[in-house]
């Protein structure tokens, strides 16, 4: 670390699983959450020359939320076929998720994966990678007040999505 500035050996080292984690909450799946990080610690190695010492995991978590809405939009211009439902392309669920220290169920997991972005980001930014409502505003670059709404609603959508599954068991 040089001035307080740390090397992308040591991000990627030393904050690989953070990403992984926010990463996974946002995309909702293994595949997917590694090529954001991928993408991600792309965007690390780019920034780093500009980084200013502050909260490493702030800005980590702003770049790999910057990579998932950038894909989002990127899939929204080049909508793709979806995949018919094979049992035989389903991949176990990634070790490294399961380890995480804020552990979700599946069920967890598909009721945030099924949010609409504009609630699933704040919530993920807010829940997963512990940030606080002005981070939260400003990776987001959106008012405080926006932050708030998302958060309180994008939490009554999982509690719903939630208790809905528990009635029909």
């Amino acid at each position: 670390m040089v001035d307080g500035i740390p090397t992308w050996e040591e991000v990627a080292r030393e904050h690989g699983s953070f990403l992984y984690r926010v990463a996974y909450r946002l995309a909702g799946n293994h595949d997917d959450a590694q090529d954001l990080v991928q993408e991600a610690l792309l965007r690390v190695r780019k920034g780093l020359e500009r980084y200013e010492p502050g909260s490493l995991e702030g800005w980590l978590a702003r770049i790999v939320t910057n990579v998932f809405l950038d894909d989002v939009r990127r899939r929204k211009r080049r909508p793709a076929d979806a995949f018919p439902d094979d049992p035989d392309r389903v991949l176990p669920e990634s070790p490294s998720a399961e380890a995480s220290s804020s552990e979700l169920s599946q069920e967890v997991q598909d009721a945030l994966a099924a949010l609409p972005t504009e609630f699933r980001v704040p919530v993920v930014l807010c829940d997963v990678a512990d940030q606080s409502y002005e981070q939260i505003a400003a990776a987001l670059d959106i008012p405080l007040g926006t932050v708030r709404s998302r958060i309180h609603r994008g939490r009554r959508l999982l509690r719903d999505a939630l208790t809905d599954r528990e009635g029909f068991e």
